[in-house]
């Protein structure tokens, strides 16, 4: 599509996201014969420029001013290049148990940018790894919601029985994996024909990951004290392995040779080697603990009743900090270049982000009411 001189030059006006770039830019207009104007009150929305006119403004508003075709094209070129890298931002899909919905939070700026009706009360979410679907369960309305996350459309709902709440999906997307805490099993869903298979294991199952390769599935089996592994290629149950007490959340590391389990009430985090299947370490951590995040060689907890999120070394298993945050905090996940962490707060109403290295708090985000974004939440774009 071809763009007229005068709808480029709007363009350029109304994309703000130039602002860190246009100091630079003025600089190199100086040889250009480029002069600054006095700055005006605003500027007007029918600002037209032709091809040979067009001067990036202060930060009052924008004005034309004669320039060379060299310069046109580096400015068009920043332009797009910084539209990209917006529209490339990670997004967080917090589940609000409360007011039935989900809100999607854009990371790079930590701004609610969207809110898509869910129902049910919302609670557990997995984004699936190209980022093109997520996920949701409703425990209440017994349904798996199914998201086109590039249109933010609700596009499928596939019926469940039982208490469907923690899931996750196979890394090639072919499966959803969904906990049903009421009766002791774990659903596989196809997502394009709602197939579904079940396999029995602990009772109330609450959290599920999966291993990097897909060939094993982890749930967290909270009434049962245990860890059940299933084999993904057969979907039969191959292990149990006893962990604390009242496991929720769970995680497995990149190399898919651990997984991290939130003990709510011990107070501590169980680490399993999925090998070996044996607990090979365990971490006293806040108090009600619900779920794990891995990042930078450290686990992240979120400690729910101690409002704070406990961080430890998973090489050495010691104690590094706690970070005092919101409300409740439940769902807790990391960014793909690990730098960042991210944590809804149930009560608060809000998503904080942390970050990883110096465990200062950055940032908050508002969501809905009762944010758990209880699973893989982060929506990383490729």
């Amino acid at each position: 599509m071809r763009i007229a001189p005068h709808q480029l030059c709007q363009m350029m006006i109304h994309q703000r996201v130039m602002a860190g770039l246009v100091p630079a830019i003025h600089a190199g207009m100086q040889q250009e014969g480029f002069k600054r104007k006095r700055k005006r009150p605003g500027f007007p929305l029918k600002t037209r420029c032709s091809l040979s006119a067009w001067m990036p403004a202060t930060s009052a508003g924008m004005t034309c001013q004669s320039f060379s075709p060299l310069v046109f094209l580096l400015l068009f070129a920043l332009l797009t290049l910084a539209g990209q890298q917006v529209a490339r931002a990670d997004e967080a899909f917090v589940t609000n148990q409360s007011s039935d919905d989900l809100t999607v939070v854009d990371l790079a700026t930590m701004t609610p940018v969207a809110t898509l009706a869910i129902g049910g009360r919302p609670a557990g979410v997995a984004v699936a790894k190209d980022g093109a679907r997520a996920y949701v369960t409703s425990p209440e309305g017994k349904y798996l919601s199914v998201i086109d996350t590039r249109r933010r459309q609700v596009v499928k709902r596939i019926a469940l029985e039982g208490g469907p709440l923690g899931l996750a999906v196979a890394p090639d997307g072919g499966a959803v994996y969904v906990a049903d805490l009421y009766e002791g099993r774990l659903f596989s869903i196809d997502p394009e024909s709602a197939a579904i298979r079940t396999v029995k294991v602990g009772a109330a199952p609450s959290g599920v990951a999966v291993t990097p390769d897909g060939r094993l599935i982890v749930t967290a089996d909270r009434d049962a004290d245990q860890l059940s592994i299933i084999d993904a290629p057969s979907f039969t149950r191959v292990a149990v392995i006893p962990v604390g007490r009242h496991p929720f959340g769970v995680a497995i590391d990149a190399a898919g040779e651990r997984a991290y389990v939130a003990n709510v009430e011990s107070d501590d985090v169980s680490v399993v080697d999925l090998a070996l299947r044996r607990t090979i370490a365990t971490v006293s951590v806040g108090k009600r603990p619900y779920g794990v995040a891995l990042a930078k060689g450290r686990a992240f907890v979120a400690d729910q009743y101690g409002e704070s999120v406990s961080v430890f070394d998973v090489h050495s298993f010691e104690s590094v900090a706690r970070v005092k945050v919101g409300e409740y905090p439940e769902g807790i996940a990391a960014s793909r270049d690990g730098r960042t962490v991210y944590v809804a707060n149930w009560f608060s109403n809000e998503l904080w982000s942390i970050d990883a290295g110096s465990l200062k708090v950055l940032a908050k985000a508002a969501t809905g009411d009762g944010p758990r974004a209880f699973g893989a939440f982060i929506r990383r774009i490729e």
